[in-house]
């Protein structure tokens, strides 16, 4: 595979929002892009019982206050694969801030659909989902921090147009 690093955050041709899958829907293993090793590795394994319930990942060529690339959850028909380079719509971001060893900083999660998604392709905005279903996207947030002994803390859940000002802003 070659370097996320060369992708751009949003294709010059289409402007989908480019995101590469780490962690693919209902895996219990959470993987991460070594940037050292141009691969990725196993970054940690959620509890008995719990899993991703979307395929989650990564926007090459931005970069978070935590000092990773901003991460997405996308919801999609069948799960991808850890590598794939996802085009996608982005709906809207659930803004956040993550504690962790005392120090206190904005780790925001970005929501997004992949583009061709026939299941999905309804969906334009954060209005568009369920409340049910993005207190349970909230939900599995605070505990998969929780279970690694951190604190995430829902803010607000905002649409796609500041979604896509807070990637504009974060790109590097």
């Amino acid at each position: 595979m070659g370097a996320p690093e060369t992708i751009s955050p949003f294709d010059p041709e289409t402007d989908a929002l480019q995101v590469i899958i780490d962690t693919p829907k209902g895996n219990r293993n959470k993987f991460s892009w070594d940037k050292t090793r141009k691969v990725f590795k196993l970054a940690g394994v959620l509890p008995a019982g719990a899993v991703f319930p979307y395929d989650f990942g990564f926007i090459p060529k931005t970069r978070g206050e935590d000092g990773d690339s901003l991460d997405v959850l996308i919801l999609m028909d069948e799960p991808a694969f850890t590598g794939c380079l996802v085009p996608a719509r982005l709906l809207g971001v659930i803004a956040a801030r993550q504690t962790e060893k005392g120090k206190s900083f904005r780790n925001d999660r970005l929501l997004a659909v992949a583009v061709d998604s026939p299941a999905h392709e309804h969906l334009r905005s954060l209005r568009d989902i369920e409340p049910r279903r993005l207190d349970e996207i909230e939900h599995f947030f605070i505990s998969y921090n929780q279970a690694k002994g951190k604190k995430f803390t829902p803010l607000g859940r905002y649409g796609a147009a500041r979604a896509r000002a807070f990637v504009r802003r974060a790109m590097v």
